[in-house]
């Protein structure tokens, strides 16, 4: 107690970290703000639907190639030179974007913005593990997960009301002060804190790394509008494998690899990343799953089914920070735990009550599922980064970041698979075959929260004391 009255958090660090954060805010909310936007970006440069989602998908495939490789850019490069990098590239993305006068130049800004929100998302956990003092870390590495969970709650409130009333321009535009802002700041606060090496970078290993996400992220994310035995699908899973036992064998040759694997083999950290993917497989899901049932079950307009899980997500960030402190204070299995059986018992009654789910209902069981992200999930990161070695505690984040895209891919793409299947077969209205399939859906998220707890509480049996900075 004495300790923790006594260590200080520099206001610098404070600084880097809304610095860095306000770069992922603005990568998420942009995300998930021009979902909305769809529609009308498809009447207006006429295209498809499975041409406008590449906004989507390949704006989170080029972030999963870079997030892997943060750990190499930070022994290689100074803080400050990357975060001047990311910055400057996600202010060209927007401007990019904000001016396309076609799709193309609208993807070309998305990429831009991508490679910027890759280097920027690492970093932030970065500097919070090495520049904020032990007994502080839970705390700040919930302020950091509050900086980007509060995207996915605002972004479609925020993306709504640009292009009701505005333009979806507007989008960017408005987060171009707050982008030059994050610079300046970041510019003062952003210090280097550890020597760097210069070693060699593996371009092969980095080949491996883009076909294993680009074969994974585009196989699931056209599962539901693929056959199965398809190139798009099994062919792009089949890539996305061979090239993940390609990195793994190219990692173990040489010297100096992108991402050093000894980190997944400390088995406590492996059940905490296991873990981390599930809970972030449920909350993608859970937020796909949720805006469909309230539109097409309770035929709710797309505002109302935005402003009922809004309290829920922004309330979920709100305790992010909180959980952190509990972790600071008592340690990591009580709010893991405590937030892991809050996600699982609300995903329960919503599953038994699939049927029959008023938007009160709906807003009251998502504020207790967001109440259970917001204690646990930043504090398995937490957890599981101070079970590594001071060496390999990029590494892991790394791999946390990288889990964290994926995971949003896949829950993303599950449920929509079952609830499209559902809604195509069968007899029946669109709204009965909507409720039927969300229900399956959910009965998956139950199961995939429920693996999220026995994977914490094996992380737990073979945990060790907290390893040294």
């Amino acid at each position: 107690m004495k300790r923790m009255a006594t260590e200080k958090i520099e206001p610098r660090v404070v600084g880097a970290v809304v610095a860095t954060g306000l770069m992922s805010l603005s990568g998420v909310i942009i995300e998930t703000a021009m979902n909305v936007t769809f529609p009308t970006l498809m009447k207006q440069f006429g295209v498809t639907t499975g041409t406008v989602q590449w906004m989507t998908t390949l704006y989170l495939l080029i972030v999963a190639c870079i997030v892997p490789i943060s750990s190499y850019l930070k022994r290689r490069f100074k803080m400050k030179q990357l975060f001047v990098t990311a910055n400057l590239l996600f202010i060209a993305g927007v401007l990019v974007d904000a001016l396309a006068p076609t799709f193309s130049w609208l993807l070309l800004g998305r990429v831009v913005q991508a490679i910027g929100t890759g280097i920027a998302l690492p970093l932030m956990f970065n500097i919070i593990l090495e520049q904020v003092p032990l007994s502080r870390i839970g705390m700040m590495t919930g302020v950091g997960t509050l900086i980007t969970a509060v995207g996915p709650a605002i972004g479609p409130t925020y993306g709504g009301i640009l292009v009701t009333n505005f333009n979806w321009r507007y989008i960017f535009w408005i987060l171009l002060p707050f982008l030059i802002i994050s610079f300046f700041v970041g510019v003062k606060t952003v210090q280097q804190v550890t020597s760097m090496v210069h070693e060699r970078f593996d371009l092969l290993s980095m080949l491996t790394i883009v076909a294993t996400f680009a074969g994974l992220i585009y196989g699931f994310s056209s599962l539901g509008s693929q056959p199965f035995f398809s190139w798009a699908v099994l062919g792009a899973w089949v890539v996305g494998v061979l090239g993940l036992i390609g990195f793994i064998w190219r990692s173990r040759r040489v010297a100096q690899p992108l991402i050093k694997l000894a980190a997944v083999e400390n088995g406590a950290f492996a059940w905490h990343l296991l873990a981390f993917f599930l809970i972030q497989t449920t909350a993608l899901g859970l937020s796909f799953i949720l805006p469909n049932y309230l539109q097409l079950v309770d035929h709710q307009t797309a505002f109302v089914a935005g402003l009922v899980v809004l309290p829920g997500a922004v309330i979920g960030a709100a305790f992010s920070p909180i959980g952190g402190q509990i972790l600071d204070r008592f340690g990591a299995r009580k709010p893991i735990l405590l937030g892991l059986s809050l996600m699982t018992v609300s995903l329960i009654v919503m599953t038994g009550f699939a049927h029959h789910l008023a938007a009160l209902t709906v807003l009251g069981l998502y504020i207790i599922y967001m109440v259970g992200i917001g204690v646990a999930f930043g504090n398995v990161m937490t957890a599981g980064i101070k079970q590594l070695s001071a060496d390999l505690k990029a590494d892991g984040n790394a791999l946390m970041n990288a889990m964290q895209q994926f995971a949003g891919a896949l829950g993303t793409a599950i449920v929509s698979m079952i609830i499209s299947t559902s809604q195509a077969s069968g007899q029946g209205s669109v709204m009965v075959k909507t409720a039927i399939g969300s229900q399956w859906a959910l009965l998956v998220l139950v199961i995939t929260a429920g693996l999220a707890l026995l994977s914490m509480l094996m992380a737990f049996r073979v945990s060790r004391p907290t390893a040294s900075r």
